[in-house]
């Protein structure tokens, strides 16, 4: 689909970046219509046109593309909300943003949100050098930082850290799993407003 190849395009820039994109794109087809455990790294190459040694020269094994493909979507998802707080003033508008932000991504970017999901328990049994880890508490750190810089953050003082971000998208993440996974029907977008309210209320009970 052509929302998942701009995704790729803005994290592997360039010609040269080409047939790694290429790999991931149709990788993720397969993991998300046959499942990660299922596929294997030829019916990757089949789908991508090229050779098995390709495809190890860029990520190794089929662990590596789970991996990349992963990190991807982490990153277009954290840029996405960068861009948001980047608009607002206050921590309510910037509690929300982070709602909106997330539901709107997940609407744009459904196979990749769906793949985070089912991927994720995979991906940290597997990593080795500590890189996701890495890279999830920079995220985190990035967001409370971005947080802590309105006027009004003192609201979140008496908030533990390991329990904000929850208080924040956790259910906001549950609906999407839910409707990703179409438990539900009505989508995300429908409850926008409520699930940014209620965000919102979450904080702001640690304030009271």
């Amino acid at each position: 689909m052509m929302e998942n190849i701009e995704l790729l395009q803005r994290i592997y820039v360039g010609k040269r970046a080409e047939l790694k994109r290429t790999i991931l794109h149709e990788a993720l087809f397969c993991f998300l219509n046959h499942g990660i455990e299922t596929t294997n790294i030829e019916m990757i190459r089949e789908r991508a046109e090229t050779s098995v040694g390709a495809i190890y020269h860029h990520f190794k094994n089929k662990e590596g593309i789970v991996r990349a493909l992963y990190l991807s979507a982490l990153q277009d998802q954290a840029q996405r909300r960068e861009h948001a707080l980047s608009q607002v003033r206050s921590l309510e508008e910037a509690i929300k943003a982070i709602v909106r932000s997330y539901i709107d991504w997940v609407m744009d970017y459904a196979d990749f949100a769906r793949f985070l999901y089912m991927s994720g328990a995979l991906v940290n049994r597997v990593d080795q050098d500590l890189e996701l880890k890495h890279v999830n508490q920079q995220r985190n750190q990035d967001l409370m930082k971005c947080i802590q810089g309105f006027e009004d953050a003192d609201k979140i003082n008496n908030i533990p850290q390991e329990l904000l971000l929850s208080l924040v998208i956790g259910a906001t993440e549950s609906y999407c799993r839910a409707w990703l996974s179409h438990k539900v029907k009505t989508s995300p977008q429908d409850y926008q407003n409520v699930l940014a309210k209620t965000a919102w209320n979450n904080i702001a009970y640690f304030s009271e």
